[in-house]
């Protein structure tokens, strides 16, 4: 069967342009465009739930991302894209948090809108190229910083990757063929660079990418 879609947009010539160019293509189907997400919901009371809705943010009553956990709640099997002019990382995160698929942009083509549908009942997370760079840099940005003063030498990365294993200090001794006071004395050097005073807080710091 041919995925359907619904459409939630209060700019009824946008509205009825995206529906009208939907409905003709044979991969897909969408018998309903309203101006709410209060609209849906009533539609959705009475039908099959879409397999896809195309929703914007800013809607009259209430928001599309407000809409999203409602609809998600109900209706679990619908995947939800973004379609909107608001590109600012605060909505596109609350959006995807709310449990939207994918995110596009009001400038996205028909063409495009289409193959992000397919992709998207695909497997897919479809996102205007602008929108997913923001997403990347968002993750880049906020990943663990590495403490600039706790370069340690291979060596010593060597013990780290020995604590993390479990390894005694006698193991990780045999293991890199060296003395037992050797890994104690690195162990020493470690604890100094990350600012620690114990084996777990090397190991909690080496699991959370922070070495």
């Amino acid at each position: 069967m041919s995925p359907v879609v619904g459409i939630v947009e209060d700019n009824k010539k946008i509205r009825d342009l995206i529906q009208r160019y939907l409905d003709m293509q044979e991969e897909l189907s969408c018998p309903v465009a309203v101006d709410s997400v209060e609209e849906m919901l009533e539609y959705l009371d009475d039908h099959p739930a879409p397999d896809v809705i195309l929703m914007d943010i800013q809607l009259p009553g209430m928001s599309g991302i407000k809409g999203i956990s409602l609809i998600k709640e109900k209706y679990e099997g619908v995947e939800i894209i973004m379609l909107t002019v608001y590109h600012d990382s605060h909505k596109i995160f609350n959006a995807l948090r709310a449990g939207a698929s994918g995110y596009l942009l009001k400038h996205t083509s028909l063409p495009e809108i289409k193959e992000s549908v397919l992709k998207l009942v695909d497997g897919g997370a479809p996102m205007s190229p602008q929108i997913a760079r923001k997403v990347i840099n968002h993750f880049r940005e906020n990943a663990p910083k590495k403490n600039a003063d706790s370069d340690l030498t291979p060596r010593e990365h060597d013990i780290v990757n020995g604590l993390v294993d479990g390894l005694s200090y006698k193991m990780i001794a045999d293991r890199y063929d060296i003395s037992i006071d050797t890994v104690r004395a690195h162990i020493r050097n470690i604890y100094k660079k990350l600012h620690v005073n114990s084996k777990a807080e090397v190991i909690a710091k080496s699991l959370k990418g922070e070495i």
